[in-house]
């Protein structure tokens, strides 16, 4: 304990001294101090220097200088993953820790990353607080994070990382650490539910989850993924400061990864945002399997926030800051409470021709629903192992578009929305569904699955159709007026009896998505 209290004294003289100007082989008119339980940051103005604390918490073990500057060269390794640019090297401090130099010569008695400092003001949890987060960020974010599990390494089956009793123990740890700190009978009482829903859950849901591992899902992800560590720099947004410090935290599955971005989005009352992140990352993925284990995961990651919370709260002396961080605990344990249970679920398929504004309005209901959106036109692609926007030349009759292409197509589709639904998620199913069989493919899923079904009716008018068809650019359909034409010419139209499943939609009318939002609402309740 002695050794561990001097080691941290010594640390603490050595950021002061760092504080000084002179301590730097570069030109510094000032330095600023951000500190958090596990480390220093020394803001300098054109670098930042992140320090280690000598600390071990038995999750993380800094305790030496060997470990320190491991970790240290952990940090650069896996953040140059996502931020090349920004983690530039690691450097020692040399000296004394009352007369340091940083970056200097001789024996190192400290080690540091240095990284570009970018501006202040701008990580999107700043800009989501002060209601500047838009749909280009979270597209940006989806983007990466969706490019980024594709090519990172995968754990083998022989890796400790990644396993269902692992799952498990991290899960449950949460109740350990949160449970002394609750006073009130209530909140004690929604820890026993949520508690006894993740028992239930694990054990229904270990297999697949060991499956999963099984099926190169966990990889070596970034583990910290929530707003504060992501920034905008020139527009650009750049996600830093993963999990160096425990493989046990990092090497997970994407689909937890996921979640963790979900259940901040939904902190900060991003819902749309929350949900359209979730919908275009499984567009590009292909991940609706993983919806299996999803509800688990935000579970946990809104668990894991709540904990921090109280945990800050019973560190707290300000009573203003104190209530504060009480009525975040609460509003992350009534997220993980929230994903516990499972709503009204629908089976919504759309109708109509191509450039009837089905995929539009079918993303902006899925985003605003809390639905996911799946799409034929990426759908169709991916069975025969093109990209979503690739062009696939395929005419008429021929390549993805042949009657066999079809029904492979609308098989998968089925497939998928049987997973959306098992999960608890309403699935819009984004497709022409122009053949009664396509549709009565779908409706008897409902039958078998329990819940209800809608067919959304897009209409136009063949002007509008044409017109719109002509307009799209970097889309994943490949519809031409051609196309159009033929699907005019063949469409079997609804029958009495589907009409009664029907919600006919005007898309050139200005208001359409409203109507359909206040239908589709209602059937939810």
């Amino acid at each position: 304990m002695d050794s561990n209290k001097a080691a941290l004294d010594n640390s603490v003289l050595l950021i002061k001294a760092l504080s000084e100007a002179s301590a730097y082989p570069h030109e510094v008119t000032a330095v600023s101090i951000v500190e958090t339980h596990i480390s220093w940051v020394l803001l300098t103005g054109k670098y930042a220097y992140k320090i280690k604390k000598p600390v071990n918490f038995g999750f993380l073990d800094f305790s030496t200088l060997e470990k320190r500057r491991f970790f240290c060269h952990e940090e650069l390794r896996l953040n140059r993953r996502l931020a090349a640019d920004l983690y530039l090297d690691v450097v020692p401090v040399t000296g004394k820790p009352d007369q340091p130099t940083m970056a200097g010569e001789g024996e190192a008695i400290e080690y540091a990353v240095r990284m570009i400092q970018f501006p202040a003001g701008y990580t999107l949890s700043e800009l989501a607080e002060c209601g500047r987060l838009d749909s280009d960020e979270i597209d940006q974010i989806t983007g990466i994070i969706a490019g980024f599990h594709e090519t990172i390494a995968k754990a083998g089956e022989a890796s400790p990382y990644g396993n269902s009793e692992c799952i498990k123990h991290w899960f449950v740890e949460n109740f350990e650490q949160i449970r002394p700190l609750l006073v009130d009978d209530g909140l004690k009482r929604q820890l026993q539910a949520i508690q006894a829903w993740g028992n239930d859950e694990w054990d229904s849901k270990s297999g697949l989850m060991q499956l999963r591992k099984q099926q190169g899902f966990v990889r070596e992800c970034h583990g910290d993924l929530h707003l504060s560590n992501m920034t905008l720099i020139n527009g650009k947004v750049t996600l830093f400061d993963c999990i160096e410090f425990n493989p046990k935290l990092r090497w997970i599955d994407v689909i937890s990864e996921v979640a963790f971005l979900v259940i901040d989005l939904l902190h900060f009352g991003y819902e749309r945002f929350a949900y359209r992140l979730l919908n275009h990352y499984l567009q590009r993925t292909g991940d609706y399997r993983g919806l299996a284990v999803l509800r688990y995961y935000l579970v946990y990651r809104a668990l894991v926030c709540a904990k921090v919370s109280l945990l800050r709260h019973a560190q707290q002396a300000n009573d203003a800051v104190s209530n504060q961080t009480a009525l975040k605990y609460a509003e992350f344990a009534n997220l993980a409470g929230h994903f516990t249970k499972v709503g009204r679920v629908l089976l919504i398929i759309t109708h109509g021709y191509s450039g009837s504004g089905k995929s539009t309005i079918a993303g902006q209901l899925a985003e605003k629903t809390g639905g996911l959106q799946i799409r034929s036109d990426i759908e169709r692609k991916r069975i025969f192992g093109y990209q979503a926007k690739e062009h696939t030349g395929s005419a008429l009759d021929s390549g993805l578009y042949t009657q066999e292409a079809g029904r492979k197509t609308y098989q998968h589709l089925a497939d998928c929305a049987k997973a959306v639904i098992e999960a608890g998620f309403s699935a819009i199913i984004d497709a022409a569904f122009l053949k009664t069989g396509q549709r009565d493919l779908f409706r008897k899923l409902a039958a078998v699955c329990g819940v209800q079904f809608v067919i959304v009716d897009f209409q136009a008018s063949g002007e509008e159709l044409e017109k719109r068809i002509r307009q799209r650019q970097n889309d994943a359909s490949e519809a031409t007026i051609e196309v159009l034409h033929q699907q005019q010419k063949s469409a079997q139209p609804l029958s009495l009896e589907e009409q009664a499943y029907a919600i006919t939609v005007n898309t050139e009318t200005g208001n359409s998505l409203d109507i359909l939002l206040d239908t589709v609402n209602s059937l939810q309740r």
